[in-house]
């Protein structure tokens, strides 16, 4: 691998396109997307919703278009919030991004079992393990998924080129698929869907909870602001690519939920009835996309629909590896990964990089579905964090750059996005949450890792890039504290609601009266659930706490060894290396303040006096540049020894300066005649000779320094003239 090497750009408008939708659409669309939509929303309020969500989802693209033309380098959104916000933005953006794109991969991988499942009965079922959260996990499955993973990140490790062809047919594909099933059955459909929304709620509130989820939805169309490196047509164009994909995905989304409630089973009374038990139903009518393609379409609508699933599985799983392994080249470029993730290999692809998202990726088969879908329903919090992150960077360069429309459109995104992530939040500390309480639990776990990572990244940054912002921390620290909040909420109200339940079965099933030792038992379960919870959450409080302190003292530590470093060199600038006093840069420093002083009339009495030694170059001929450097010590200690209570500085090669107050300025005429004493007698004893001159500031002429300095430097010429005239050595 070398490290000079660059990724390639072979990368087309289609192939772009391609690589947008295969990663934002998977498993999800066509399996997930009845309980995800339908039964929150039904068929109109799920159309209306995802309507306006992919309107929203523009506004994101746009944002992400006009950041892509200008840093056109690898790495997406952490590259745009490190160059515009700073570098604890953007660390916090690659945290979650990750976080993302792994989920996202996992949720794929972890599907290929169901497939076989589905489509080919229990042939992997083999070798239970355990079960994990309610779900059985199986060695056969697990080797199953990991086996995918690997051919695709050999693929994705060498062969570029046919990966895009690959991924241009595939999304070709399953568009084509899921557009040709929706438009036959939709001809077909005979009033089957009688009921737009899900009764129980508003609809308007149905439509806004569609809408809200849509980052979770289009997640992975900002795909290529990974690749932007490798693009062989003008980024100018990329929004364009954005703008087809974001509107193609949210139609075949509605295509998938619309076609999923033509028809139903003829045991229940409604598509409702039908989607609210599917998870209880086996083979087809576990499917209700693949049910209505097998009513309308036969076995011709099933296969097509398999062929349109396995390709969303594998263009997701292919989009997110590509994804992923160049956000961890960029994060390796930068130091935040060690730096070989940041190498290309002889293909010129960031072959480290996917080695190290598959390796780690192998071990999540073996968590089981449950617990990945957890992780999964913690992207609607990333999704939402990561495009809000995105137009706070879009609107802070579009005010910069004084691009209006750009300034309006990254506002609108950030706004949106705030308004989404207190909309997911907020209503669950009193209602039921559409998240799992155990999502909210690993998010908290994601974000304390996260805060221990950074602490490795202020250990290893020797350029002081991080710990910049402690605003993003303590407002990290503050959202992990209000969805502990929410967590706890929601693990009583689960634990409470599970105790009753158990309370009205018990008397249900034994027509007792009441049995206060039941009651009991029940109650201190509650006890026992939610005092474990409490204290796990405390403890992650506590550990993200002590880590945020931690962090803010290394920070403080760096910072004071920077200032003591600084004041060691100003020191080392201030003081003259041949004589000890101070510099002319320090000069030049309290030239500066007096003039400051005089500006603001906060001074009204100094003097100067300019000194400049006698017969230094005939010394310097005569003796050598040794014997002047040491007649110019001798000269410095001279005049440190007359004005002992003032700042003396080495101006020049000979000349010194004085600044004259306090005593030395009350005795100056004293001093001066000293000066001129010591000198004379050095005359006829050949010790050195000095000649000094005096100026007192005048408040009422004096603007600033320098007219007393040239006063001063004029009166030590006529000293170094009388000098002269008494046999005082000269030049």
């Amino acid at each position: 691998m070398q490290a000079d090497r660059k990724l390639t750009r072979n990368l087309s408008p289609l192939g772009a396109w391609a690589f947008s939708i295969g990663t934002s659409i998977g498993w999800g669309s066509l399996v997930v997307t009845s309980n995800t939509y339908l039964a929150q929303a039904g068929p109109l309020g799920s159309t209306i919703g995802m309507i306006i969500g992919g309107l929203i989802m523009l506004i994101i693209a746009a944002n992400y278009g006009y950041l892509m033309n200008v840093f056109p380098d690898a790495g997406g959104a952490y590259h745009y919030a490190s160059e515009i916000l700073g570098h604890d933005h953007g660390f916090l953006t690659a945290w979650f991004l990750s976080l993302t794109y792994l989920a996202i991969l996992w949720a794929n991988a972890t599907s290929i079992p169901l497939f076989a499942r589905y489509f080919l009965g229990d042939i992997f079922k083999v070798g239970r393990l355990y079960t994990l959260f309610g779900y059985d996990v199986y060695l056969g499955e697990a080797l199953l998924s990991i086996a995918a993973l690997l051919v695709v990140a050999l693929l994705c490790s060498r062969h570029k080129g046919a990966l895009a062809h690959a991924m241009i047919a595939m999304a070709i594909v399953f568009t084509a698929g899921i557009v040709v099933c929706f438009a036959v059955a939709f001809t077909g459909c005979k009033g089957n869907i009688s009921a737009g929304y899900v009764p129980g709620s508003s609809s308007l509130s149905q439509v806004v909870r569609i809408a809200v989820i849509s980052p979770w939805a289009f997640i992975g169309f900002e795909n290529i602001s990974h690749g932007t490196e490798e693009l062989r047509f003008k980024s100018t164009r990329l929004y364009r690519v954005l703008f087809i994909s974001v509107i193609i995905t949210t139609a075949l989304y509605i295509f998938v939920t619309l076609l999923s409630v033509t028809t139903y089973p003829g045991e229940y009374r409604s598509w409702l009835d039908y989607i609210q038990n599917r998870e209880h139903l086996n083979g087809l009518k576990g499917l209700p996309a693949f049910y209505a393609a097998n009513r309308y379409m036969g076995s011709t609508g099933v296969t097509l629909l398999m062929l349109v699933l396995l390709s969303l599985i594998i263009t997701s799983l292919i989009g997110n590896i590509t994804a992923l392994s160049r956000l961890f080249y960029a994060l390796g470029r930068d130091s935040i990964l060690p730096a070989r993730f940041g190498k290309l290999n002889d293909h010129s692809l960031p072959a480290n990089a996917i080695a190290l998202i598959v390796g780690f990726s192998t071990l999540f088969p073996f968590l089981g579905r449950t617990a990945i879908g957890w992780i999964v329903d913690v992207t609607t919090i990333g999704a939402t964090l990561i495009y809000g992150l995105v137009s706070a960077s879009a609107m802070k360069l579009a005010r910069e750059r004084r691009d209006v429309k750009e300034r309006w459109l990254g506002i609108a995104g950030l706004v949106l996005m705030v308004f989404f992530g207190i909309y997911t939040l907020v209503p669950n500390l009193y209602t039921s949450s559409t998240m799992a309480r155990e999502s909210y639990f690993f998010f908290i776990v994601w974000s304390v890792l996260g805060f221990m990572y950074f602490r490795r990244m202020l250990r290893v940054d020797k350029a002081q890039r991080f710990g910049k912002s402690i605003v993003v921390w303590i407002a990290l620290f503050s959202l992990v504290l209000f969805v502990s909040l929410v967590y706890l909420c929601q693990s009583i109200m689960e634990a409470t609601s599970a105790g009753m339940r158990n309370i009205e079965q018990f008397y249900i099933n034994n027509h007792s009266g009441i049995q206060e030792g039941f009651v009991l038992e029940q109650l201190g379960r509650i006890r026992r659930i939610t005092g474990t919870n409490v204290t796990a959450v405390v403890a992650l409080i506590a550990l993200s706490l002590y880590v945020l302190i931690s962090n803010f003292r290394m920070i403080n530590e760096r910072a004071a060894t920077s200032e003591l470093q600084l004041g060691v060199v100003r020191e080392i600038a201030s003081r003259d290396a041949l004589t000890g006093v101070k510099s002319r840069h320090a000069y030049q420093e309290k030239e500066r303040e007096l003039d400051e002083q005089i500006a603001n009339h906060t001074i009204s009495a100094f003097g100067i006096v300019v000194c400049d030694l006698n017969g230094l170059k005939l010394i310097n001929d005569e003796f050598g540049h040794k014997a002047g450097d040491e007649r110019i010590r001798q000269a410095s200690r001279l005049i440190c020894e007359l004005f002992s209570h003032s700042p003396v500085y080495r101006n020049g090669g000979d000349e010194f300066v004085a600044v004259l107050t306090g005593r030395d300025y009350e005795d100056r005429e004293s001093l001066m005649q000293a000066l001129h004493d010591r000198s004379t007698a050095n005359i006829e004893s050949g010790g050195v000779v000095v000649s000094g001159g005096l100026a007192v500031f005048d408040p009422k002429t004096d603007a600033r320094l320098r007219p007393v300095f040239d006063r001063a430097d004029a009166a030590m010429y006529r000293e170094k003239q009388a000098l002269k005239a008494m046999g005082a050595q000269t030049r």
